[in-house]
């Protein structure tokens, strides 16, 4: 599907240019060139329909060229953020069975040595890769089957393991299809957006497809700044700002919000953490325009629900909005003996979501799969939610203890068992904390070593090699002994009053 779509779109769209990074742009027709020498070279390598490739790379245009060849060749496409430690990394790639590694120069520690690993300079579209000068590399027999594995699109699941959610041909074209809406059978009407993610994220990685079909093109920043943002902004006169709520948070705190003409902007999408009521209200005020919260994950395709972007202030500022176009939602008893039951309105229970974008399953993990699905194919969200009167969903909490830190889940078990391990640390649990701007950070709450208490920074910077940045405590507090419940398992509940309790947490710098 990405395959022919480029193509078209080359065709299309020719020297427009699909994605601009560093000063220098890459345009349609030089990605479909680009991806066919990949492919190519890849073909002549071995590699071929149904293998998996996959990329620790950049966001920029060899790690575009690497999705389009791979498609090309009818092998799954399994990206691998490369905002992960080296060993998160590694064990990703270990779990894939992966036919072809490709990453950057400096990327390639903690790859698993059996891999079949490629390294591509930035700026050379791949040509480490490429093969001989050739005619256009035709698709390859079943290439188009709706039933072929196209994605592999990583996500932390459901117990902190990371897991990859596998999409089909038939799952791309319906995220396509739900997120173009009355568009989806047209081409053009595209413009710059702002890529506030990492090309790995569902929210670039499964959408890819139509936004070249719409012929937009991605502004990538190497990394995420507010006065970056605003400026690419306002000097393409972009009218719509999708964005993380933390960020978002973070342009509202810029001088250049007052500084810039902004007043091309007017939709604002905000998905990957919760949006709380302020930020929506000044937001929505100082842009001058409308705000729509998405409520998905990566399971889900991407796709989910939404507040109307002209909502009025009960549904913006006290619910995640109703299923969008293609997707069913229902709010099911999550336990007793009339568990999966329906709920009615004001019931609290966990909220499941359906729809023909949602994962075929996670890669390799048939339990994890099973335990993600109910008997009769609903996703479980692992979120507790109430239907309000009118029809919308309102949030109540998680069934995990996962928590979303600048629209990345962090899971407080994994986080645990790096910091268990330090010589001052007795005992440890990590508490999620509200923060204005990050949504919520990770407390870390110490029984410290008699005499030996770790700072913060000690914490952090053990840690640092195990887990990714976003998953490191950013406060600290010390406990004489963590408690318990009756079960004698940690009481999380009581941790958590504890935290919001405090009133001056040591901070993370």
């Amino acid at each position: 599907m990405l395959s022919a779509t480029a193509r078209e779109a080359a065709t299309r769209f020719g020297e427009r240019a699909v994605l601009e990074h560093r000063g220098r742009a890459l345009s349609y027709a030089a990605l479909d060139l680009a991806a066919d020498a990949v492919a190519a070279g890849m073909r002549r390598d071995g590699v071929g329909p149904g293998a998996v490739v996959a990329a620790v790379l950049p966001s920029g245009a060899e790690w575009l060229v690497l999705a389009v060849a791979a498609d090309r060749i009818g092998a799954a496409f399994a990206p691998v953020s490369t905002h992960l430690s080296s060993v998160e990394r590694g064990a990703l790639i270990a779990g894939l069975d992966a036919g072809l590694v490709v990453c950057g120069p400096d990327l390639t520690d903690g790859l698993p040595l059996r891999a079949a690993v490629r390294v591509v300079d930035d700026g050379g579209l791949g040509e480490e890769l490429s093969g001989p000068d050739s005619p256009s590399i035709e698709p390859v027999d079943g290439i188009d089957d709706l039933e072929r594995v196209a994605m592999i699109c990583f996500t932390s699941g459901t117990t902190g393991r990371a897991r990859g959610a596998t999409f089909r041909i038939r799952q791309l074209q319906a995220v396509s299809e739900i997120d173009l809406g009355d568009r989806r059978g047209n081409w053009g009407g595209g413009e710059h957006l702002l890529a506030s993610t990492h090309f790995a994220h569902v929210g670039m990685a499964l959408k890819l497809p139509w936004y070249l079909r719409t012929g937009s093109t991605l502004c990538v920043l190497d990394r995420w700044r507010a006065d970056d943002a605003l400026e690419l902004v306002a000097r393409h006169r972009m009218s719509t700002l999708g964005v993380v709520a933390p960020q978002l948070a973070l342009m509202l705190r810029s001088t250049l919000m007052d500084e810039l003409d902004l007043s091309c902007v007017e939709r604002i999408i905000a998905g990957g953490a919760a949006s709380p009521p302020a930020l929506v209200t000044e937001a929505r005020r100082r842009f001058g325009a409308g705000y729509s919260i998405r409520y998905s994950s990566t399971e889900s395709g991407g796709v989910g629900l939404a507040t109307a972007y002209d909502a009025d202030d009960e549904e913006a500022l006290a619910t995640v909005g109703r299923p969008r176009p293609g997707i069913e939602v229902r709010v099911v008893r999550d336990d007793g003996d009339d568990a999966g039951a329906d709920l009615g309105i004001g019931e609290t229970g966990e909220l499941q979501l359906r729809s023909p974008a949602m994962m075929d399953g996670y890669w390799l993990d048939v339990d994890a799969t099973t335990e993600a699905f109910t008997g009769d194919g609903w996703l479980r969200t692992g979120d507790l939610a109430h239907h309000d009167d009118r029809g919308c969903i309102v949030l109540d909490g998680r069934r995990t203890d996962m928590f979303i830190r600048g629209g990345y889940n962090v899971f407080p078990s994994e986080v645990e068992a790096v910091l268990g391990q330090h010589p001052h640390v007795d005992a440890v649990a990590i508490v999620p904390r509200a923060d204005d701007v990050l949504g919520e950070i990770g407390v870390a709450v110490v029984v410290a070593v008699d005499g030996s208490a770790p700072t913060l920074e000690s914490l952090r910077e053990f840690a640092a090699e195990s887990l990714a940045r976003h998953k490191l405590p950013e406060a600290i507090e010390f406990i004489d002994e963590l408690p318990l419940t009756a079960g004698a398992k940690l009481d999380r509940a009581a941790l958590r009053a504890g935290v919001d309790a405090a009133t001056a947490p040591e901070s993370a710098p």
